[in-house]
């Protein structure tokens, strides 16, 4: 339950110094420069049965401390999966990982309620400790664990034609990449891209809008982008059709235009996404 994530260490079931250590150090930097404290908090674990397997799907909230989320950002992942994460990490920071605990594979008893339970907590902590480490935090391996799947998914189901649940899915990863600290990234811009090609789609006119001004302000500082000249022509046709001033879109789309190739070969919106392979 999310009021478990609040509770003092030493009541918490599987509870460990590390959870205690972690909570000191979070105190001690509330009046830092330290990034948004983030908790994660497995929500739920549900055992999954396949054609010829069977695996425990472990739900996980990121929760900003001291901020109420009014929409949770949320993944579903198996033990295999935090498995390759440690792996990688541990390949690429030696050294920062020595400290880090992971939980060990079992042989048997692999789906009883209390190793389970364990895992739940054990997962939390591995991410914490993660988390905690500014190096870490900030790679590729430990970001994409996050939302890369997310952000194929919603590719997956833009190309489909599915526009209301690549939207959902598309909203997900922008509030994972938000709880992360990353929304200065190229994923996140692609992700700007997926939320307004959908909401465009969809109709909400106002909303595919919002999307072009939040990724433009991002690409303010930029002369080139792959992405400016779709997002410009983008946010010219929408502002015509909601009524909104488009005249200093206008004026970078003629600077871009004097700029470089004829914009008529510029892709769409959705032809970039279309296009964008995402490794």
């Amino acid at each position: 339950s999310p009021g478990a994530a609040w509770a003092p260490a030493a009541e918490r079931p599987g509870s460990s110094l590390l959870t205690r250590q972690l909570q000191e150090l979070w105190r001690k930097s509330r009046g830092s420069l330290a990034p948004q404290r983030l908790l994660f908090e497995v929500s739920s674990a549900s055992v999954v049965s396949e054609r010829s397997s069977k695996y425990v799907l472990y739900t996980i909230y990121l929760i900003r401390s001291g901020r109420f989320d009014k929409a949770p950002a949320a993944i579903a992942r198996r033990y295999s999966d935090f498995e390759r994460l440690n792996r990688r990490l541990r390949c690429r920071f030696g050294c920062d990982m020595a400290g880090v605990a992971f939980p060990r594979k079992r042989l048997r008893r692999n789906f009883t309620a209390e190793t389970i339970a364990k895992r739940s907590r054990a997962f939390e902590q591995f991410l914490s400790h993660l988390h905690s480490i500014a190096e870490i935090r900030r790679s590729p391996e430990f970001l994409e664990f996050f939302f890369l799947q997310d952000l194929r998914a919603a590719q997956r189901l833009t190309c489909t034609g599915m526009y209301r649940e690549a939207l959902a899915t598309w909203a997900n990863a922008y509030r994972l990449q938000d709880r992360l600290g990353v929304c200065s990234s190229g994923r996140f811009l692609l992700t700007l891209a997926g939320l307004a090609v959908c909401h465009q789609e969809l109709d909400e006119l106002g909303e595919a809008h919002g999307c072009c001004e939040q990724a433009l302000q991002l690409l303010e500082a930029q002369g080139s982008h792959p992405l400016l000249g779709p997002f410009l022509q983008a946010h010219v046709h929408l502002a015509w059709k909601v009524g909104k001033d488009k005249r200093r879109s206008e004026a970078r789309l003629q600077d871009l235009r004097e700029a470089g190739p004829p914009l008529q070969q510029q892709p769409t919106l959705k032809e970039c996404l279309i296009k964008e392979p995402l490794e």
